[in-house]
Order: structure tokens, then C-alpha cells, then sequence
């Protein structure tokens, strides 16, 4: 059963409030009337309704304008409120007739740079302004199972589980970095494996629930294993270990000098492949698709930017 207290408020409709937003707006019942596409009689009968049940005036007349009343000034700022959440609410209805997803969730590998993925949200959202992102952050085999758990829509990995498709996304270049005042920085010469095993490897634990793999080299009897990418970069800053890292995540640490690469004598440059996947090709929808594409876009944009660089 629906409140009393609601029934009574429920007779005043959008249209009144919308009638008297136009009044305020346009300083009066004439050009609200050319504004709303309605005759002035019309929007001034609509003002009459709304004082009568409200049982109050919202307007007065002080020269030539129709000015707010105290009690209008304050319903006409909630009026603005409720008129702009109907608006939203239309449009979302047209967005899901339209076929649109309400909300796209994405499996992403913690290794793919922000500074492209955090750009693509930014285009997308632009273009489609209803629909949420649900980004979950995992590490290699995490982004398997939610994959094959049919829990996200899109997925930035480096291993495509079996039985799926993926386009090759973005190769990644690895260094393996230092803080600049770490020991194997001290030695002052072309490093091998032998000296990276005489100290600590910081490495990030895979996400997923069996966790068979971790990643990077693993040659190093002293490990500290952490869960995010962004830990793992701040305790390399902090000289905690050695790691091997993508260029791309670690840029701004580069160029303030937090970290250094170190000078390894063999393998300076290792490589990461990530793949895009629509986890349903079939049942995807606008928004998803267009999701993937403003990645690719943004992965292109970042790849001319920095050959332009270079």
C-alpha cells in the first residue's frame, strides 16, 4: 500500500515543476512559454495548479519579472534535483532499449600500463555515460578464471585460456630495475644470474585460486611476494629488492630516479604479450565492444606517441 504521505505530493507533476524552472530561468511566463514550446496561458495555469497544491505561493511579480518566493527559492532547488534525476532516468531507458549494458565488467592483468587503460575509461564513458565499469585487477591466472567462470565480458591477459579467442593487444618491454643505491647497482659492472641470486627478488603472487604461477624470473632464493604491482613498484622504490618490470608501469619512478635499470650482461630486454578477448563474441553488446575498441585505440595512440618519442 502506497504512504498517504506520497499520494498527496504525487499530484504535483514534472510538468509543474518544469513550468516553473522555465519561469525563474527565463525571468518570465512569455519566454518560458517559447522556451517549453507551450502557450503562455498554459504555463501560467500550470504555476496556478502548483501553488494550489502546495497551498502556497512559489512566485511574485516585482517589476516586469516573476521573481522566486522564499518557499519557492528552496522547492525550486529540489525541483532542479528531481528534474535532472527524471532526465537520467529517461535517457538510461532509452540506453536500455537500445540494447546497451547497464554495466560492463573487465578482467585486466595488473602488467597493462594505466596510462592507457585509465584514458580508454575516460573515452568510453564519454561516449557512454550509463553503463559502469566493473574493473577487477588480477595477476596471469586470475584473469583465466574469471574468464572461464563467465564472470566478466572483456579481459586483458597474457595467457588466453583454452577454448577462447584473443587479438594480440600490446607487447610490453621488461627491464629488470633497482633503486639506484641498491648493492648490485654498487658492483659497478655487467650483471649474470649469479649475482641477482645473492639478493632479494620482489615478485607478485598470481590472483588466481590455485596459484601455480608467479611472475617473472624466479631464480632468487630471497623472494618477497606481494599481492598488486603497485606494491611491489613501491618497495622496489623503497630498495627492498630487485624486479623485473614493465617499462610502461614504471615510467614516472625512471624519471625521477627511484629506480635504475641495472646493466644485466645477458637479457636486457625480456617482452610480455597481452591479449584482448571478448569472453562472449557472440553476446556482446554495444558498449562492450566498444570498450575494446577504445583500448586498441588507446594502445595505438600510446605506440605512436612514443615512436614519435624516439
Amino acid at each position: 500500500m502506497v504512504d498517504d504521505k506520497y499520494t498527496e505530493f504525487a499530484k504535483v507533476s514534472l510538468d509543474h515543476w518544469r513550468a516553473l524552472e522555465k519561469v525563474v530561468d527565463e525571468g518570465g511566463y512569455a519566454r518560458a512559454a517559447e522556451a517549453l514550446g507551450k502557450s503562455q496561458s498554459t504555463v501560467s495555469h500550470s504555476i496556478q495548479r502548483l501553488e494550489e497544491l502546495l497551498g502556497t505561493r512559489v512566485l511574485r511579480i516585482q517589476g516586469r519579472r516573476a521573481v522566486l518566493t522564499d518557499v519557492g527559492a528552496v522547492v525550486l532547488r529540489r525541483a532542479r534535483v528531481l528534474l535532472g534525476e527524471a532526465g537520467d532516468i529517461e535517457r538510461l531507458a532509452r540506453t536500455l532499449a537500445a540494447g546497451v549494458e547497464a554495466e560492463i565488467h573487465l578482467a585486466v592483468d595488473t602488467i597493462f600500463p594505466n596510462q592507457i587503460l585509465l584514458p580508454a575509461f575516460q573515452s568510453f564513458s564519454e561516449a557512454f555515460p550509463d553503463t559502469r565499469i566493473e574493473l577487477v585487477e588480477t595477476v596471469i591466472s586470475g584473469v583465466e578464471e574469471l574468464v572461464t567462470k563467465g564472470h566478466v565480458q572483456l579481459a586483458i591477459t597474457p595467457r588466453v585460456p583454452q577454448g577462447w579467442l584473443g587479438d594480440h593487444l600490446i607487447r610490453l618491454e621488461m627491464r629488470c630495475v633497482a633503486h639506484p643505491e641498491h648493492p648490485l647497482h654498487r658492483l659497478g659492472r655487467p650483471l649474470n644470474e649469479n649475482d641477482l641470486r645473492q639478493h632479494r627478488q620482489l615478485v607478485v603472487r598470481e590472483s588466481g585460486e590455485q596459484r601455480t604461477f608467479n611472475v617473472g624470473w624466479l631464480g632468487s632464493e630471497q623472494r618477497l611476494t606481494v599481492s598488486t604491482m603497485g606494491t611491489r613498484i613501491q618497495a622496489l622504490c623503497e630498495g627492498l629488492g630487485f624486479a623485473w618490470s614493465p617499462l610502461l608501469k614504471i615510467t614516472r619512478e625512471l624519471e625521477a630516479g627511484l629506480l635504475k635499470p641495472l646493466p644485466m650482461k645477458h637479457g636486457t630486454n625480456r617482452f610480455a604479450d597481452l591479449y584482448l578477448l571478448l569472453t562472449d563474441e557472440d553476446g556482446a553488446g554495444p558498449a562492450t565492444r566498444a570498450m575494446a575498441n577504445q583500448i586498441k585505440d588507446h594502445v595505438t595512440r600510446n605506440s605512436m606517441r612514443a615512436n614519435q618519442v624516439t
